[in-house]
């Protein structure tokens, strides 16, 4: 591995795209400390240290985890990359019902290139609606100052900041895409969720204790616990993004003349995962509407005991959150693997090129053979995502460690990190083994590039 980290650096163009990658993720970081005007930030990282032990916790870490922990300080990136991930959603779904979008998406590059272009434009007015209501929230809770409240300068400042940096990040991806190595807006996110394990550790070791300090809650069991669900996570991730369905196929043979042609044995690659992490985000994003509603309602009614009953039992740690929190998951495993995987299209695909699944008849009974085997398989991936999913709950529930740090030594945000790095390994292995360098799993060629043929060679 040490051989395939120096095999990087030796190849111009290869290092090139590395440092290009990492400079901008620097970048980035930079932007998460310039704050915006008139934001109390003191007050601010209050609030958010105390919504760390209450029912807001669950909304605090979500959103935190795809804006880069930037909730708590107000910055310019304090919107994140969520608008342009959302006005990307919205087109993926929008394809699959509109049929001139889905004909547009048909045409290869040209066409994913103007799906592209609307989806920038449709990223501004998102930002311009998020930050309406993440400025309006701050207003409310007075964490601006006495000088700014209320006045149209300290909204066009927020406004305008706000939006400006969640585009800012989305060219970011976009030239990391173009230059670097990765998926840039997949690494923006990578590097937040990152950017809080530190913190966290130290809140680790800062509440450590073996003399059974209340003030100090961790101990021995408590740290080998986290351990554990971070070597669980991360072979569970790997798992999960790794395995794949492999389903034989075999090419027809032709009579060309006096030769046959064809007939080679291939395999097609269903993912077991083939959603990745979007059922996770699906069913956090549901599960945090009603859990903000009911907070607001026990806050302003807390008399009421169905209110009080509702609300205690969509806490994370409560059993119906857990139980509901799995079922959204099945629920948009199945649902984004449907709108992403379309049988039908995939098995007039193989009979036109001439490739049949053996044992199946071309067309629609290569197409039904598909669809149960991805049903069969979304349902294992699914509980491998139900199951990394509600860990960092249950350990934050029985061994009383704060929803920041379990949220960050396992479960969602672990789990992108994971899918991220994989991808990142993977291209830079390709890049290393195209130029006849050895990977990072001993594949490739000797690991000293490609050999130089002397003047007298043939």
């Amino acid at each position: 591995m040490l051989r395939a980290f120096l095999n990087i650096w030796r190849i111009p163009e290869l290092r090139a795209k590395v440092l290009f990658t990492f400079a901008m993720l620097g970048i980035y970081r930079l932007g998460y400390f310039i704050a915006l005007p008139g934001v109390n930030q003191k007050e601010l990282a209050d609030w958010a240290e105390k919504a760390n032990s209450s029912g807001a916790a669950a909304v605090l870490n979500y959103i935190n985890n795809f804006t880069g922990g930037t909730f708590n300080h107000s910055t310019i990136f304090g919107l994140g990359i969520m608008p342009y991930i959302s006005a990307s959603i919205i087109f993926q779904l929008l394809a699959t019902v509109w049929p001139s979008l889905k004909e547009l998406q048909k045409e290869g590059p040209s066409g994913q290139q103007k799906i592209q272009e609307w989806t920038r434009y449709a990223t501004v007015p998102l930002c311009i609606m998020q930050g309406i209501f993440w400025i309006g929230w701050i207003e409310s809770r007075h964490m601006v100052y006495a000088d700014y409240a209320g006045t149209p300068m300290f909204w066009i400042c927020g406004l305008l900041g706000l939006t400006a940096g969640s585009v800012f990040l989305m060219w970011i991806g976009e030239q990391i895409d173009k230059f670097g190595i990765g998926n840039g807006v997949s690494l923006i996110i990578s590097a937040g969720i990152v950017s809080r394990l530190f913190p966290a550790i130290l809140e680790i070791k800062a509440g450590f204790s073996t003399t059974g300090d209340p003030a100090k809650p961790y101990g021995y069991a408590t740290i080998f616990c986290l351990l554990a669900t971070f070597v669980i996570v991360v072979a569970g991730s790997i798992v999960i993004t790794q395995g794949q369905r492999r389903i034989p196929i075999q090419q027809a043979k032709h009579t060309r003349g006096t030769k046959v042609v064809g007939g080679q044995r291939s395999f097609l690659p269903l993912r077991v995962n083939h959603g990745g992490v979007m059922p996770i985000i699906f069913a956090s994003s549901l599960m945090v509407i009603p859990t903000m509603i009911f907070n607001y309602l026990q806050t302003a009614y807390h008399n009421v005991w169905i209110v009080d009953f509702v609300n205690r039992n969509l806490q994370e740690h409560a059993y119906p959150y857990l139980f509901i929190y799995i079922g959204l998951i099945y629920f948009f495993a199945y649902f984004w693997t449907t709108v992403q995987f379309n049988p039908t299209e995939l098995a007039t695909n193989l009979r036109d090129h001439g490739h049949f699944i053996p044992g199946m008849r071309p067309g629609p009974r290569t197409a039904e053979y598909l669809e149960v085997v991805m049903e069969r398989i979304t349902y294992v991936g699914a509980g491998f995502l139900a199951v990394i999913a509600v860990i960092p709950t249950i350990v934050a529930a029985y061994f009383k460690v704060s929803p920041s740090v379990a949220g960050l030594l396992g479960g969602t945000g672990l789990l992108i990190v994971v899918s991220v790095m994989l991808d990142f390994v993977q291209r830079v292995e390709a890049g290393l083994m195209m130029r006849n360098y050895q990977g990072f799993l001993g594949k490739g060629g000797s690991g000293k590039g490609p050999r130089m043929r002397g003047r007298g060679a043939a």
